[in-house]
């Protein structure tokens, strides 16, 4: 086999060393989907990405996304990592718009410069779709918390962008810190679901400046809990806009995610209705972190 150059890259990082990793190999054309896993079980982070087109296919690059335990359709700190790689290594030019051919389709992701945020990557994710709503003693037990800790005001729904999340309003961040995933009440659980992954949101932070604070637990994928995630915080602002959770027409939020494993991570939200759908955009900062070689 011959050596394989790969790139680490933090994605929605609020500094270097902080935020989601991701591991990008820039010229997989010739691997296996049996490689692609394989690789990907080694690196060992929630998502692994393999650009399989290093030039333009129909207006975008090849990609495949691999968690530890299997393929994804998309996500989202993968989408953003391996657009920045694809800019800097495989363009090797400033560019305003890199997309992304994807299982759920075209994703595309622009840069935006400014004084106050600096370099921001945005992804247009695939309009949200709202699916059955669940019972909260249910999540509650497997979240390990008391069931007037979930705020009633809001649903607990399952929402999709492209992957779908089971997303649970909590009232307090005490609750959030709080939980603790009992992980055979999970499986038990994600048995009866299309969603197999549990977005949790409430409204306090640890820094002052956020919106909304978060929490992803993905076991079915081989992730018990993840710092940073795209998709699941599209299908959040989705639902945010759906039940008008800030009162407001459009949703434009500052989210933490991460604190509680010691990365650190912020996601920028955009939501608003156009037509009869919802216009969801996911944005963050992407740092490079190394480069290497499998051998």
């Amino acid at each position: 086999m011959k050596r394989l150059t790969f790139y680490i890259v933090d994605v929605f990082a609020v500094e270097k060393y902080s935020g989601n990793q991701l591991a990008v190999f820039t010229d997989a054309a010739h691997l296996s989907e049996a490689q692609m896993q394989t690789f990907a079980k080694e690196m060992n982070y929630s998502e692994t990405t393999f650009i399989t087109s290093t030039e333009v296919q129909e207006g975008g690059y090849n990609v495949r996304i691999f968690t530890p335990a299997k393929e994804l359709p998309f996500a989202g700190h993968p989408t953003l990592g391996t657009a920045y790689i694809i800019q800097q290594e495989v363009i090797k030019q400033s560019v305003e718009t890199v997309s992304l051919n994807l299982k759920v389709g075209q994703i595309p992701v622009t840069w935006h410069n400014s004084e106050e945020a600096g370099e921001v990557l945005w992804m247009r994710q695939n309009p949200p779709t709202f699916h059955q709503k669940l019972d909260a003693s249910a999540l509650a037990v497997v979240l390990g918390l008391e069931q007037d800790e979930i705020d009633s005001r809001f649903p607990i729904q399952e929402v999709s962008t492209g992957v779908p999340f089971i997303i649970v309003p909590l009232k307090t961040h005490e609750s959030l810190k709080r939980i603790r995933v009992n992980r055979d009440k999970y499986f038990e659980f994600v048995e009866k679901t299309e969603a197999k992954e549990i977005l949790v949101f409430c409204p306090e932070t640890y820094s002052p400046e956020n919106n909304l604070s978060v929490r992803v637990f993905a076991e079915y994928l081989g992730i018990p809990e993840d710092p940073a995630t795209g998709s699941a915080n599209g299908c959040l602002a989705g639902y945010l806009l759906e039940y008008s959770y800030f009162g407001e027409k459009a949703v434009d939020v500052r989210v933490e995610q991460g604190y509680e494993m010691g990365r650190p991570s912020l996601l920028l939200l955009k939501a608003q209705k156009k037509e009869n759908t919802i216009e969801v955009l996911v944005g963050g900062k992407v740092m490079m972190v190394a480069k290497g070689e499998f051998v």
